[in-house]
């Protein structure tokens, strides 16, 4: 009987529990540590088993960490342990794990799409979709909407023009997006006249259709155009022609310049910029710079190849009889006089100058497109 019980008391045994650790969920998986049992049942241990709940799905694997798959994303999920012997004896279940829940890794398509400084960002730079394919995120979403033409003056009397306002520039820093289609509508800008009157508007940009809006830029104002005296309101303001403001839109953009004007002449206001107001017409003869653009996302124009200088969104000059005023950042200068405004830079939000005519045909340029940036952390 003693030889029996020596035998019996050094044969393989049931070994301890391991010790549990930290549940860490994946795509459709978890990665579960543990520790192992410092009694062994008198023989090696050759595999550790995790098991799920709910769903009892296993991993196994002959140390720490045993990773478990075939799980469902969304599902919240703890998980225990086993050791397993040589000799085939299987421990008792650990006490279970924190709680995990996988979840499928965040991907979209849509704009151009680059990666910087540990940022991924989509670039529209037309109207298009931002397409989430799986996963769910907040994502910083910069939006802006198109800048406006500067007004022209067509009078017997020279008479100056306002500068257009630059689109409204939007940043949302949170956005939630999931697995969905969202549409992104990129404002043009103010197309030029060709005719006397009041600076055409830019056009809306959307996310998502109402969701986030950026609004349009605002016309400069003609001296002849019926109530023309002021400039339109809008994401910026456009100039004006007379002791006027045009309101901007407030977290968007800034007001338009007042003008200045005479029974003989008068000079437009520059219309307003994301990064300040339209400067007013100094004297009846000179027409005001445009309002600063704005370089607060200056990182994002460096990643993606936009902006002017690495700024958004500047006013359109206003036009006086003597001297024009400087458009802001991507914003045109006024027309010289009798002579045409240039194009605000495209996809900027610009605003475009003024420009007057006495004996010619001048044209004000074309307000700068919108744009919509994407980003989020890789």
């Amino acid at each position: 009987m003693s030889i029996i019980a020596t035998i019996s008391s050094s044969g393989p045994v049931k070994p301890d529990a391991p010790t549990i650790g930290t549940a860490t969920g994946g795509n459709a998986s978890a990665s579960v540590t543990f520790t192992a049992p410092t009694f062994t049942g008198r023989r090696a241990i050759t595999t550790y088993t995790v098991t799920s709940s709910p769903g009892s799905i296993t991993g196994t694997g002959a140390s720490s960490p045993v990773t478990v798959s075939g799980l469902t994303n969304g599902t919240a999920y703890t998980f225990t342990v086993t050791a397993t012997n040589a000799a085939g004896l299987t421990s008792a279940a650990s006490a279970a794990s924190n709680s995990v829940t996988p979840v499928a890794p965040f991907a979209a398509t849509g704009g151009t799409i680059v990666d910087s400084g540990g940022f991924r960002y989509h670039t529209f730079l037309a109207n298009g979709t931002f397409q989430v394919t799986s996963g769910s995120k907040n994502v910083e979403v910069l939006l802006i909407a198109g800048g406006a033409s500067g007004g022209r003056s067509d009078f017997s009397n020279y008479q100056g023009a306002g500068g257009g306002g630059a689109g409204g520039v939007l940043y949302t820093a949170s956005q939630a997006v999931s697995v969905n289609s969202y549409p992104i509508v990129v404002g043009a800008g103010g197309s030029g006249r060709s005719s006397a009157g009041y600076g055409p508007n830019g056009f809306d940009s959307t996310f998502n259709s109402t969701t986030l809006v950026a609004v349009k830029g605002g016309g400069g104002a003609a001296v002849q155009t019926v109530g023309g005296a002021q400039g339109a309101s809008g994401g910026s303001g456009g100039g004006s022609t007379k002791a006027l403001t045009a309101s901007g839109t407030a977290g968007q953009g800034n007001d338009g310049g007042q003008g200045v004007a005479s029974a003989s002449d008068s000079a437009g206001g520059g219309g307003g910029g994301a990064g300040g107001a339209g400067i007013a017409a100094s004297s009846k003869t000179n027409g005001g710079n445009g309002g600063s653009s704005t370089s607060a996302y200056s990182t994002w124009a460096s990643a993606t190849g936009t902006g002017v200088s690495g700024a958004y969104a500047g006013g359109g000059g206003g036009q006086g009889v003597f001297s024009v005023g400087t458009g802001g950042g991507g914003g045109a200068t006024g027309g010289v006089s009798n002579g045409s405004s240039s194009n605000a830079t495209a996809n900027t939000g610009s605003g475009s100058g003024g420009a007057m005519s006495k004996f010619g045909a001048p044209t004000t340029g074309n307000g700068g497109s919108g744009l919509c940036i994407i980003r989020y952390t890789l």
